[in-house]
């Protein structure tokens, strides 16, 4: 069940849209929770210029089988040209909370 589940990493420029796109995320069930980490400072390499922003980092949680559609939503909704969408593979985890993440994207588990 482990393997099933994918921790997702997205960064956006502010609180208000990190909060909007993960409110759309979890209602639409391609994503079971998304956790926003406000403070996080990016340094980063944009067309040529070394850059350094404020961010805020969403850590969202979603399936193999969800993960698709998630990436869809975000690239739709985020305002940024390149959004950051990293996937990470579960290794384990509390079997009860892999279950709910299943159980919450798409009605799936």
């Amino acid at each position: 069940m482990a393997a099933d589940v994918l921790v997702v990493l997205c960064t956006f420029p502010d609180e208000a849209a990190a909060r909007q796109i993960g409110a759309v995320l979890v209602e639409k069930q391609v994503a079971a929770c998304v956790n926003l980490v406000p403070g996080v400072r990016s340094i980063f390499r944009w067309k040529g210029q070394i850059e350094e922003d404020a961010e805020v980092l969403a850590v969202i949680k979603t399936t193999r089988e969800g993960y698709s559609s998630l990436e869809s939503a975000i690239l739709e909704l985020h305002p940024y040209d390149t959004p950051e969408v990293l996937a990470i593979p579960v290794e384990a985890g509390a079997a009860g909370y892999l279950k709910w993440v299943g159980e919450s994207v798409g009605g799936v588990g």
